[in-house]
């Protein structure tokens, strides 16, 4: 049997074949991601991710009422929000889903590593195989934008949770956001893929077969990113849905212009080249950066800054 860590990489036809069908697409992309993602995204369990899982959660959230009960995580990967929120505190009873079959036995895998009773199962975010009043939270990070009909979810959420319970979803791009890191993104890749054919910097250069894989990722990628967001238009999306109490906040402005280069840069050379002083110096630059958005957001319009996180209650 393969298993998601075995999984191997899409080909051009079946990325084709995606662009037809979203549903697909998702679980073709993420079910590739799973082995490799928590390297791409630098994911890891401990103090670093899990300061910055809480802030986020705090950001939005507040610390009120941890640790919550009975939690759910919609499109949760391989349990990067709640494993680190668990960690944190937040949590107590997990649960998550997520489309892609390797994504779930990622999660559960990383769950066990860490000694987590968690449980984990396949399901689509528009229908969940829940009853209705069953969770105390329902959290999500960087997944309501692969989600084809928002609205639904939000419903499914509020279905699924305890009158009084919340849904706090957090890391979704926002329209000028994206747009700007984007392109900052395909400007870092192409300079940098170019600049590394020169002779004296070939060895900063990934093998080819490599980058046509990181192209195809990066293609199949474009079919699966559904959204961008404006904040006060998610905002009232949530509340059609039903939700009361809703809130959103705005994160990542200079952090997200310096953060998406340097990921691309990492994506475009060979691991080995960048040790733990390049890592710690991008992370350290993440932190200054941010504080940096932090005074900036007093005179910035929040539509702008990178990531939208948004919170509400269920009747």
């Amino acid at each position: 049997m393969t298993t998601s860590a075995e999984k191997p990489a899409a080909t051009a036809e079946e990325v084709e074949a995606a662009w037809n069908d979203n549903k697909l697409a998702q679980v073709l992309y993420h079910d590739w991601e799973a082995s490799t993602y928590d390297e791409k995204w630098s994911i890891s369990y401990d103090e670093r991710c899990v300061t910055y899982a809480r802030d986020r959660f705090t950001a939005i959230a507040g610390e009120d009422g941890w640790p919550y009960g009975k939690s759910l995580e919609i499109g949760a990967g391989t349990g990067f929000f709640t494993l680190n929120l668990k960690l944190a505190g937040v949590l107590a009873e997990a649960h998550v889903t997520d489309l892609s079959p390797g994504m779930v036995e990622a999660a559960e895998r990383n769950a066990d590593t860490l000694g987590f009773a968690v449980e984990g199962k396949v399901a689509d975010a528009e229908k969940l195989p829940y009853d209705d009043d069953t969770f105390d939270l329902v959290i999500g990070h960087a997944v309501i934008h692969h989600i084809p009909d928002v609205e639904l979810a939000f419903r499914e959420m509020l279905r699924v949770l305890k009158p009084g319970g919340r849904f706090v979803i957090c890391g979704e791009p926002t329209r000028y956001g994206d747009y700007v890191a984007r392109r900052l993104s395909r400007l870092t890749w192409w300079a940098t893929t170019n600049v590394t054919r020169l002779p004296a910097l070939t060895h900063w250069r990934r093998p080819q077969e490599e980058l046509d894989e990181s192209s195809r990722a990066a293609a199949l990628e474009a079919v699966v990113d559904l959204h961008t967001f404006d904040p006060d238009t998610l905002a009232r999306m949530a509340e059609r849905a039903g939700a009361t109490d809703v809130k959103t906040v705005t994160e990542e402005l200079l952090a997200a212009w310096v953060g998406w280069p340097i990921r691309t840069f990492e994506a475009a050379v060979p691991e080995q080249k960048l040790g733990f002083g390049w890592r710690m110096f991008a992370y350290k630059s993440w932190l200054q950066l941010s504080k940096v958005d932090k005074v900036l957001s007093s005179v910035v319009p929040d539509e702008l800054y990178y990531n939208v996180s948004i919170t509400g209650v269920a009747k």
